[in-house]
């Protein structure tokens, strides 16, 4: 975000701030930050029900307070005086912000003119005139604070630009990302749903979406097979001890789903992750050199106990699919791992029609949130941005964002209408085989620590499909669709003649990407009429209806409806046909 750009969008949630405390005397106010697209405002209204329908009423007040191109002036202030004007308002959630600054740190407001005063370190513009173009686009509801037990206020989103041409095609994107919205699609598509007696952030998977999710998850089994990965198992709880040997308990107990055992008394965890497992499996034996590398993998579920409020769809769920490997290895056999799982990124990318790619460098920052030794990290930190280097990867580097155990390659991915998402990703890990002594004997007879990587091509299965859906519209790519094939009747005189197309439906087995992937398809033979038996069919984005009636049958072909186009195919060409579209 350019400086000017943040000046703007932070004026504006002032500005925002100022038009709600006009309409709304009584509220009180959060923190109003500037945003990557805009800015937004935590706000308080008491018993009044703010909503979307009130957004309008609100903009049209703010832009007559920016017409009148008031002044934007910095005025610094002791603690005593700025807890006095958050009292004398009856400002409490300010109250609070103010308490907890030091003694010394400057305290600073900016008067809008006379018309409205607010705290806040700044940047913004001199003049109201200056705010450029935006838009009010949602409400919805936030904890102060990011703390479920503390009040819940109400959030409103606003949008802004350089440029009207900036603002208008943000907005067209926003229209089309509600059309695509997974949540949506999900129902329509016959998918997943939620239920309120299983639990919030837990998804059920229909026997469509589980058809979908479990070729996603093959096919990234699939290609990490090809490349000397082997499947393990683990069970989805274990003591805590595990954890806490690991380093994770310290760093993410509150986010651990406790198991008591009622006939023995012990204390268990549902597994949040499966690395120290298979750091379990490597130590079960001894190893030498080589052996080298060893590589696991496992799609398995995992669960964290994450805040109600952060729940969304698949986006972020409390029960997650995980397709996790592990790959302990030597430190000179880096390398060439590490470019092993790029290639394995980089193939299943450009399969599901995502090959545009990003790889963001995590380095440690200076917090002291991190473990393991810290020349350790300097010179893995090197080995990943060399990997990067060597692998023709367009990446940035950015401190502070590496798992506590070591650096890490995120691979950012760009959707249909430009969105980025993190989903795959490659990670290294000196601090796990340390805490757990695992070790192997090099060739000079010596016992040697291993490195250990973490990867994950899809990442969480539910994440990456919640991306993947609004990606494709939820006109998945042919051999992954759940239903690829749907023949449609004209009339009842034909039930021989599809018979006979099935036949060599049930006959065809594609190969591509996805191995031994048997044809899916189903048959639409009820009294409606063809039209809405097509329309049924195109609301279900089938990717192929085969329309059947006498006349196909008399001739031997089938008419062929694509999502693009329209043809005859002659029912001896039929195979060959639909393979060709996998």
């Amino acid at each position: 975000m350019n400086n000017n750009l943040e000046k703007m969008r932070h004026t504006l949630s002032h500005v925002l701030a100022a038009a709600v405390k006009q309409i709304y005397p009584h509220a009180k106010f959060g923190i109003g930050p500037a945003i990557d697209t805009g800015f937004y405002y935590d706000i308080d209204f008491g018993d009044t029900k703010v909503s979307d329908t009130d957004l309008a009423k609100i903009e049209k007040k703010m832009r007559e307070i920016i017409k009148r191109k008031l002044p934007m002036t910095k005025r610094v202030v002791s603690k005593s005086e700025a807890l006095d004007w958050a009292r004398d308002n009856k400002q409490d959630y300010k109250v609070e912000l103010i308490e907890e600054l030091p003694e010394k740190e400057e305290i600073s407001f900016y008067d809008m003119d006379d018309l409205f005063t607010d705290l806040c370190k700044g940047p913004h513009v001199n003049n109201l005139s200056e705010t450029g173009p935006f838009k009010l686009i949602r409400v919805a509801g936030a904890y102060w604070r990011g703390d479920e037990k503390r009040p819940m206020l109400t959030r409103i989103y606003g949008v802004a630009f350089d440029t009207e041409a900036e603002l208008e095609d943000y907005l067209k994107r926003q229209e089309e990302a509600k059309k695509r919205d997974h949540r949506k699609l999900g129902k329509e598509l016959d998918l997943f749903c939620f239920s309120d007696l299983v639990g919030a952030g837990l998804p059920l998977f229909t026997p469509r979406g589980t058809e979908l999710r479990e070729l996603m998850a093959n096919y990234s089994l699939s290609l990490r097979g090809r490349e000397g990965f082997k499947k393990v198992w683990t069970p989805h709880i274990t003591k805590t001890d595990l954890y806490k040997t690991s380093g994770h308990y310290a760093k993410f107990g509150d986010e651990l789903f406790m198991v008591h055992s009622q006939v023995n008394g012990e204390d268990f965890a549902m597994k949040p992750m499966n690395c120290p497992h298979h750091a379990q499996i490597f130590a079960s034996k001894p190893r030498t050199y080589r052996e080298m590398p060893v590589r696991y993998m496992e799609a398995t579920t995992d669960y964290r106990d994450e805040k109600t409020g952060e729940l969304g769809g698949l986006s972020r769920v409390r029960s997650l699919t995980q397709d996790d490997s592990h790959v302990f290895c030597r430190k000179d056999q880096i390398k060439d791992e590490v470019k092993r799982l790029v290639g394995i990124v980089k193939e299943l990318y450009e399969t599901v029609g995502m090959q545009k790619l990003r790889a963001r460098l995590s380095y440690r920052s200076d917090e002291d949130k991190y473990l393991g030794d810290k020349k350790l990290w300097d010179m893995a930190q090197k080995q990943i941005k060399q990997a990067a280097i060597d692998n023709n990867l367009e990446f940035f580097e950015q401190e502070g964002e590496a798992a506590f155990y070591g650096p890490k390659i995120d691979f950012m991915a760009e959707d249909a209408i430009g969105r980025e998402h993190q989903l795959a990703t490659i990670q290294l890990d000196f601090v796990q085989p340390e805490r757990f002594g695992l070790e192997f004997i090099n060739e000079k007879g010596e016992k040697e620590r291993p490195v250990m990587i973490h990867h994950a091509t899809l990442g969480s299965i539910e994440r990456f499909l919640s991306v993947f859906i609004e990606h494709t519209g939820g006109w998945f790519p042919f051999w992954c669709a759940p239903e690829q094939v749907r023949i449609v009747t004209v009339n009842d005189k034909v039930s021989d003649y599809v018979s006979e197309i099935a036949t060599i439906l049930d006959g065809i087995v594609l190969e591509k990407p996805l191995k031994y992937n048997e044809l899916r398809y189903t048959v639409d033979d009820s009294a409606d009429s063809l039209g809405k038996k097509i329309k049924r069919a195109t609301a279900m984005k089938i990717p192929v209806v085969l329309v059947v009636g006498p006349k196909d049958a008399e001739e031997k072909v089938v008419s062929v409806r694509l999502r693009d186009k329209e043809e005859k195919v002659k029912l001896s060409a039929l195979s060959k046909y639909l393979c060709k579209l996998s």
